[in-house]
């Protein structure tokens, strides 16, 4: 009969100990991989979508400019840009890139004034769509390899076979193909998010521009994102620094919304991109954490909001961001309690 010494019972112990871990780990870092890889293929699919359509309007550009008549050249580049919107529709992935890259630079070189308004929004729509896009599926890239290329992993094989996932970059429009006709003083992206609570009430924030103290609004939290930030780490960022929450990034669902807002604040005219998130959370009483100088100044309160009270915020003059917000929560409602998967559009 073979006995074991107290201490070697221990060791052995230890060991089991150790191997359970690892393979709890291993377990669960081979399932954050797989949702990674998901989600960087679902990213993709967007980014597809996306530039698909911007082919799509490209060609309608150089229908429209096409008349050789009216002016040669400006139908010379609408040839090119037809040429090269097929080629965007019909060229493999390893060239993708490339050739979107090059109608990029086709589209701004276009004289938007020539167009009718409604294809410039179109347009302006289209791009703007191609760079949401672009910086999720960056994004998603970002946190898969991040993962995927630490060495405990690629020892352990966690990754599989699955390819890894590759970055896009897409050259921007330097002149935007909507102009507000004003000249802007501060361009910035500001990531939101449509906070709910089991009774399905939205937290909004009230406050008022430092220059007119009396005259109050209401609006989502969320603020501008940092440089090297991305929307989601951003948008949880002010939500723990406006309110006192901590939210892991992953479960924002969305982008659901766009909007581009021109305002006037604190004496400078402001152009914002704002990129709304949804995302329910038990509920809690807000308290903020770290805010600016200028948020101190400019933020005077918050409250849990039915649709109800949105409704009646307005017809009391004080303006609710974004405008029909009370219309649109049943669709931000739906995509937090993960029923939807909405696409993200324009709102007001």
């Amino acid at each position: 009969m073979i006995t074991f010494s107290a201490t070697t019972v221990l060791v052995l112990a230890l060991i089991a100990a150790v191997v359970v871990a690892i393979g709890i780990w291993a377990y669960s870092t081979a399932n954050r991989l797989d949702r990674l890889h998901v989600r960087s293929d679902q990213s993709w699919q967007a980014l597809d979508a996306a530039l698909a359509r911007r082919a799509v309007v490209a060609r309608s550009v150089a229908m429209a400019i096409a008349d050789p008549v009216a002016d040669p050249a400006l139908a010379d580049q609408g040839k090119v840009l037809a040429l090269l919107a097929d080629r965007a529709e019909r060229v493999a992935r390893a060239d993708r890139e490339t050739v979107e890259n090059q109608l990029s630079g086709a589209l701004s070189t276009i004289d938007i004034e020539k167009l009718r308004p409604q294809m410039v929004a179109e347009l302006a729509d289209a791009e703007a769509r191609v760079l949401i896009a672009r910086r999720f599926h960056n994004d998603a890239v970002r946190d898969t390899l991040a993962l995927r290329t630490r060495r405990s992993v690629r020892i352990l094989h966690l990754g599989g076979t699955a390819p890894l996932p590759t970055y896009f970059e897409i050259t921007e429009r330097a002149n935007p193909a909507a102009s507000t006709g004003l000249t802007v003083d501060t361009t910035r992206t500001t990531a939101r998010i449509v906070l709910f609570d089991e009774q399905d009430r939205t937290l909004l924030m009230r406050g008022n521009d430092p220059k007119t103290p009396d005259i109050s609004f209401w609006f989502t939290v969320g603020g501008g994102v940092d440089p090297g930030e991305s929307l989601r780490d951003a948008a949880v960022r002010e939500l723990y620094e406006e309110t006192g929450h901590k939210a892991d990034p992953d479960s924002l669902r969305g982008p659901i919304w766009r909007r581009v807002a021109v305002f006037p604040f604190d004496g400078d005219l402001i152009r914002s991109e704002e990129l709304f998130f949804a995302l329910r959370v038990p509920g809690y009483e807000p308290q903020a954490t770290n805010l600016t100088t200028i948020e101190r100044r400019s933020i005077t309160g918050s409250k849990w909001c039915t649709v109800d009270d949105i409704v009646q915020l307005d017809r009391s003059g004080e303006t609710v961001y974004p405008y029909n917000l009370d219309q649109l929560l049943p669709e931000a409602a739906a995509a937090a309690s993960g029923v939807a998967h909405p696409e993200v559009r324009s709102i007001r």
